[in-house]
Parts: C-alpha cells; sequence; structure tokens
C-alpha cells in the first residue's frame, strides 16, 4: 500500500493516506497547492529567485528525508545551496564536492558552510554492522574514524539505551569529523582563512526538532 500525498492548501506540503495512486502524481499535485500559494503570494521573490541565486549558505546534509534542510530551518527559498548524501560525509577528495565548494565559494561568494548530522542516523548505525552493500561500505570508510574515537571512550553498548547513547556520541562525532574533512579542501580554507567564509557544524534531533551547534 503506497502512501497518499496531499496537500496542505496553505503550504502545499504533504500528508499521508493510504492509496495505490503513484507518489509522482501525488507530488505533482502539491506542486498545484504550491504555485497556488507560495508561489502567487511571493511573486516579486520568485521573480528575482528566477533571474539568479544569491544564497547565504552551503549546506552539507544527509540524505534523509526527516531532515530536509529548507523545512528544520524554514529558510526562505534561494537561502540555501544545497548538497545531500549518505551520512552527511564530506570525503577527503571527491571531485563531485570540490565543484560544489568551488562554485559556491568563488561564484555564489556564499558566507557560510554548514556541515548537517542528525539523530537516528541509518548510516552511522550502519557503521556497526557488518553489510553487504558493496558501496555503502565503502562510502563510509570517510565516516568510521568517528565510531573509532567513540570506541575509545566509550564502552560497547550493553542495553536499548546505550545503544542509543553510543549511536547519538558517534553521529556527533561524525559531525566534528566531516568539519575536519572539509577544511582539508584548500578552496574552504583559504576563504576561512581570508575572512570570507565561516564553517559550522550543527545536528537535528528528530525527536524533539531542535537544530542544535556543534561545532
Amino acid at each position: 500500500m503506497r502512501t497518499n500525498v496531499t496537500e496542505d492548501t496553505k503550504t502545499g506540503s504533504a500528508t499521508g493516506k493510504g492509496t495505490d495512486r503513484p507518489l509522482v502524481d501525488q507530488l505533482l499535485e502539491g506542486n498545484v497547492a504550491f504555485r497556488e500559494n507560495e508561489f502567487k503570494e511571493n511573486p516579486v521573490r520568485y521573480r528575482e529567485l528566477a533571474l539568479a541565486q544569491s544564497p547565504g549558505v552551503l549546506w552539507i546534509g544527509c540524505s534523509d528525508s526527516r531532515a530536509a534542510p529548507e523545512r528544520i530551518t524554514s529558510a526562505p527559498p534561494g537561502e540555501l545551496f544545497v548538497t545531500r548524501n549518505v551520512g552527511n560525509i564530506v570525503p577527503a577528495h571527491d571531485w563531485s564536492l570540490s565543484a560544489v565548494l568551488e562554485y559556491s565559494i568563488n561564484h555564489l561568494e556564499v558566507k557560510e558552510i554548514i556541515v548537517a548530522g542528525h539523530s537516528n542516523c541509518g548510516a552511522v548505525k550502519a557503521l556497526d554492522k557488518d553489510l553487504q552493500d558493496p558501496y555503502i561500505t565503502l562510502w563510509l570508510n570517510d565516516a568510521r574514524e568517528a565510531k573509532a574515537r567513540v570506541d575509545a571512550r566509550m564502552p560497547k553498548a550493553v542495553t536499548p539505551e546505550d545503544q542509543k547513547e553510543r549511536t547519538r556520541e558517534i553521529e556527533l562525532e561524525n559531525v566534528r569529523l566531516q568539519v575536519e574533512h572539509l577544511m582539508s579542501y584548500p578552496s574552504v580554507r583559504q576563504a576561512v582563512d581570508e575572512g570570507r567564509i565561516e564553517v559550522h557544524g550543527l545536528y537535528y534531533n528528530l525527536e524533539t526538532g531542535t537544530l542544535s551547534r556543534v561545532v
């Protein structure tokens, strides 16, 4: 049974109802609500965005559907330049991310870069498992140091509560680690040293809806 996405007529947001209708049709209906409300109520802003963008922040986040940056920050359209992947990982050397950084720093001239993790992260949980997925396993190599740091200071979990706390510690450590990786990129280091950008690490708690500073 698929989940029906019925739009909130005021916000164009989706709510779930049981149905077998294709999700793409429901998303297109949500776009109708968006055009009739948000888009129509802010004509000047959307005309400006149609011509050019000038975001203030590059957001590097997790692909998790529950941690959509525009939602959890109430950021206005055009404020965030976003790249997301499994585990909010900043690989030490990556062509795709290098292009994102180069474009956002040199051309969009963002003022801040944020690495954002979140609670109950499947990628972090996968670090403690023997996965059979080859590409996920390889991808997580750039996060294993976060687990190693927590292993060094925290015993293995005995109870479910212990495991929850251990997972949270790895999630937080992963944010710190990815900020370190980010600072290893010459374009970022130079921009920070010249005072052109600031780098932050944030953490979103799914249970409370709270976004807090880690770095």
